[in-house]
């Protein structure tokens, strides 16, 4: 009689336990929503906290302290990106010198096809008057709009403002956060932590210098096809295809569209467009498929599927900063679900 009552038991228990685990996700899930700006500054300075240590650690070998190696590193961070952000500055004004220009042939483009569409519209159905039609007034900038954006705007630099705090206590504080995390596990599982928490460093490192290089050479290729072919801005151009290309797949389309714009200053037929998307898709998907699996394929061992789930997921919580940091966060989960027995069938179907 016992035995007959011991299924409903493990049934109810397995029942409940898969409850619990689905509203602890949906918890983290709104969490991450909600609390989107500290949670992304975070994973930003813990990825750019790896991706300094090496040269942190080399600066250790020369007799310097940890705590100066790491201000020296953050300071030379600061440095070369203030100094690349000047650099971006300077190309953007004169860009937006001559703003007025492009955006005239964005309007006629633009009223171009309205024309086409209306065109069409008119053929299908002649039901609409044309004549008499009251004139569109401008619509008024929505307050609410306005304040969204200086909130934006004060998010980003307060996130940026303590990042450069954050690297530097994550890295001259390294041994001590590092011990304090073992020390959250049981005695028993910290070699198991310790052994994930190596893999995950290795993997993150290995990405980011991986697409660091990548970046690099979609930029100078593709500054130096635009320079070819003799268009303005070239440089800022190849910058803006470049950083695209971090985004994979969605990136080598993305990247026609700063390229569009800036050609149709001097270009109009459809031929020359053309063959600007094929070069661009071509520098893109050369560099993904035999570059970058080279330098960060051997460590991330994604495969293509989860990759793109990862991209809509992310992207849809957090926007474009999600899908820069889809494919770090998918590879560490895929790591830790290595190191766990229970999830290595997610790790299985999460690999290459």
């Amino acid at each position: 009689m016992s035995a007959t009552q011991t299924p409903p038991s493990i049934v109810r228990f397995t029942s409940s336990s898969f409850s619990m685990r689905v509203i602890a996700a949906a918890i983290i899930l709104l969490f991450f929503y909600y609390a989107a700006g500290v949670v992304i500054t975070l994973l930003f300075s813990i990825l750019l906290a790896y991706f300094l240590d090496p040269a942190v650690e080399f600066l250790e070998k020369f007799r310097l302290p940890r705590t100066l190696g790491a201000m020296v590193m953050v300071l030379l961070v600061i440095a070369v990106m203030a100094a690349v952000g000047y650099g971006l500055w300077t190309r953007v004004a004169d860009f937006a010198d001559d703003w007025p220009k492009y955006r005239a042939l964005l309007q006629h483009v633009v009223t171009a096809v309205q024309s086409r569409i209306q065109g069409i519209d008119g053929n299908v159905s002649q039901m609409a008057p044309t004549a008499g039609a009251p004139s569109a007034s401008p619509a008024p900038v929505d307050p609410s709009v306005v304040r969204t954006l200086i909130g934006s705007l004060s998010a980003l630099l307060l996130e940026v403002t303590f990042m450069p705090f954050l690297v530097f206590f994550m890295l001259a504080e390294k041994r001590q956060v590092w011990h304090g995390t073992l020390q959250l596990f049981p005695a028993s599982r910290r070699t198991q932590v310790k052994e994930t928490l190596e893999d995950v460093r290795d993997v993150l490192r290995d990405y980011l210098a991986g697409m660091t290089v990548v970046t690099l050479l979609v930029m100078a290729a593709s500054s130096l096809f635009f320079w070819s072919l003799g268009m303005e801005f070239p440089v800022l151009t190849g910058i803006v295809s470049g950083l695209l290309n971090m985004v994979p797949y969605m990136g080598a389309v993305l990247a026609w569209l700063p390229a569009f714009m800036i050609a149709l200053a001097k270009w109009t037929t459809v031929g020359q467009f053309a063959l600007i998307a094929t070069v661009l898709v071509t520098i893109h998907v050369l560099a993904l498929n035999l570059v970058a699996p080279k330098l960060v394929g051997r460590r991330v061992r994604l495969n293509a599927v989860a990759i793109t789930i990862s991209l809509l997921f992310w992207g849809w919580v957090w926007g474009g900063m999600g899908l820069v940091l889809a494919i770090p966060i998918t590879a560490t989960l895929r790591v830790i679900c290595d190191h766990t027995e229970s999830w290595k069938p997610i790790g299985r179907w999460l690999s290459d």
